[in-house]
């Protein structure tokens, strides 16, 4: 009776656990398996696939729009260093003990929780030539006309950019720098006021150690999210032009994919992706680790 109450136990919980699973394995693993299978096959949706071997990596890395759209991600991911320092000074600014600074936190976080693509709507209006707030400031206080922020290739990326930034910098490297601040040990601060230590000795000897394992993991996550960036502001604000000059990898396989229906190569470039990512993180765990104080 023992078994048998303990074989029924398991399979109640494997009954629990099926939907989760071929919810998995029919929107997750299959996709992901027939994507390998098709990087290696020309397929336009409508004729069945023909086996191309590694000629989507061929024209991969002999299309010059290829390197082009890499360059523009590189160039977004720029951002990311400057990002996490602001999101930290953000959060030592925020760790205070002050009234109302609840109040404060909430507000700086709320952008994270806004739905993105209203979000780039509000930014679409702001960076408008015409009649966005941003070109009218310009205006009023140098008397100069504002630069066309999302038209002119010079400007495009620089906008994404500190649009990025703004978004970013009280989201959720905000939000973990500040968990990370509020657990550490008060008693390494007094020891460092006992030893006369002012205010920027303490951050350099006591909180940015302390920091330095969350430091790592927003930066890890930071830059395998910045290789994936890209797809929103370019669908809803510029497209990806001027002449794809916002447009990042993420946004490539989606055009190759479901508007040029060049499903092999689209795959191509998304298995490049994962696999440039997971180098990258890699290299990020086998070394950035020894840059780590626990």
């Amino acid at each position: 009776m023992v078994g048998s109450g303990r074989t029924f136990d398991r399979l109640k919980a494997y009954a629990f656990l099926l939907p989760n699973f071929l919810g998995f394995a029919c929107i997750t693993l299959g996709p992901v398996l027939a994507s390998l299978v098709l990087a290696f096959c020309h397929w336009d949706v409508v004729t069945p696939p023909r086996l191309a071997g590694v000629g989507n990596f061929a024209r991969m890395f002999g299309e010059p729009e290829f390197w082009q759209f890499f360059g523009n991600t590189l160039f977004l991911m720029m951002s990311i260093p400057v990002g996490m320092m602001l999101s930290l000074a953000l959060a030592v600014l925020l760790n205070r003990k002050l009234r109302g600074m609840v109040f404060f936190r909430s507000v700086y976080f709320l952008p994270s929780v806004c739905a993105g693509v209203a979000l780039l709507m509000l930014w679409s209006w702001l960076y408008s030539p015409e009649v966005g707030l941003i070109n009218q400031l310009i205006r009023k206080l140098t008397g100069l006309e504002g630069p066309a922020w999302l038209v002119h290739t010079a400007w495009a990326k620089p906008a994404l950019i500190i649009m990025g930034l703004w978004t970013g910098m009280g989201g959720r490297s905000m939000l973990l720098y500040l968990a990370a601040l509020q657990s550490i040990d008060p008693t390494l601060y007094e020891a460092a006021s006992i030893d006369g230590a002012g205010p920027w000795r303490k951050f350099r000897n006591v909180t940015w150690p302390m920091l330095s394992p969350t430091t790592f993991f927003i930066f890890i996550m930071s830059v395998i999210g910045g290789f994936q960036t890209g797809f929103q502001q370019a669908y809803v604000m510029t497209k990806g032009g001027p002449a794809g000059a916002t447009t990042t990898l993420s946004y490539y396989i989606f055009t190759e994919a479901f508007v040029e229906l060049s499903m092999g190569y689209a795959s191509a470039v998304a298995w490049f992706l994962f696999l440039l990512v997971f180098a990258v993180t890699l290299v990020n765990w086998r070394f950035g680790g020894k840059l780590v104080h626990y």
